[in-house]
């Protein structure tokens, strides 16, 4: 299945008194680069969210992040630990004791100081198996959201691997008549310049110049690579590098073939043959 590797997920589950989020967005990158942001909490579920995610996406940078809020319609909202606060208020009095005066501070102040509220426990495992089924539910729907993009994007490269091939036939047809109007201006230049051409040696010169314009090679590798590139495309297992690897070698019989090109039209053919090749290595940038 093609896939694209630009998509966004987002769910949430309730556990507990927590509201969990998820969201999982991804874009392009040669590789598989996976980036988790979440809340020091949930931490520990980080090593296994990676091998879920590494398991299902082969390229692509993805970025994953969690988020919690608690539901105040369960209970208060934290919970004082009490060892941190009367580890703070005898530090306080050991400062004071060192000043002439003393501090002033409120409960709110005390509140805000990093550990004096305390998460409510909730089961571990039941937070892990919570998350699992989150991320696990948020991939499936990204892996879609992957998959009918990539289906758009194989649709457009088959569509322009079709407009190459006539393309690549109206070459071939148009070569001839190519080679014939060379033969007739060169033969007819030389008999103006020369009062008694050598017609043997302007023969011979001819097939030279034959053989430099021939572009019978180049239009059948352009046909096999393309050929190639629609086969890739039925394949099941990510296929992105591979049809990038075709583009660079459409492009290079592209160039030969307009480094080759003896009339305007024959110029035209490359041209168009380039844009199209440009055209799909854009969309293939997109795809896994």
């Amino acid at each position: 299945m093609i896939r694209s590797m630009t998509a966004f997920a987002g769910n949430e589950i309730e556990i507990g008194d927590l509201t969990i989020s998820c969201e999982l967005r991804t874009v392009n990158h040669r590789y598989c680069d996976i980036s988790i942001r979440l809340p020091e909490r949930l931490r520990f579920v980080e090593v296994e969210l990676r091998s879920i995610i590494a398991a299902k996406i082969n390229r692509g940078k993805v970025e994953l992040t969690l988020s919690y809020k608690k539901q105040s319609k369960k209970g208060p909202g934290f919970v004082i630990n009490r060892d941190a606060l009367a580890t703070l208020l005898a530090a306080t009095n050991a400062i004071e004791e060192q000043m002439l005066g003393t501090l002033s501070f409120s409960a709110l102040d005390v509140l805000a100081f990093p550990g004096i509220q305390q998460e409510p426990d909730i089961d571990k495992e039941q937070l892990n198996r919570g998350i699992i089924t989150l991320v696990t539910l948020t991939l499936a729907q990204l892996l879609e959201a992957r998959e009918r993009e990539g289906t758009q994007l194989k649709l457009l490269i088959e569509e322009r691997c079709a407009k190459m091939l006539g393309f690549v036939v109206l070459a071939g047809r148009r070569m001839p008549e190519v080679l014939l109007q060379v033969r007739t201006k060169l033969k007819d230049r030389i008999v103006e310049l020369v009062a008694q051409p050598d017609f043997d040696r302007l023969e011979q010169e001819l097939v030279l110049l034959a053989q430099k314009l021939d572009i019978t090679e180049e239009l059948d590798r352009l046909e096999t690579h393309i050929t190639e590139v629609l086969r890739v495309l039925k394949q099941k297992e990510p296929v992105g590098r591979r049809l990038d690897f075709l583009m660079q070698e459409l492009n290079r019989e592209a160039n030969t073939l307009g480094s080759k090109s003896a009339d305007k039209e024959m110029t035209q053919i490359a041209i168009e043959l380039k844009v199209l090749i440009e055209q799909m290595r854009e969309q293939i940038q997109n795809l896994e």
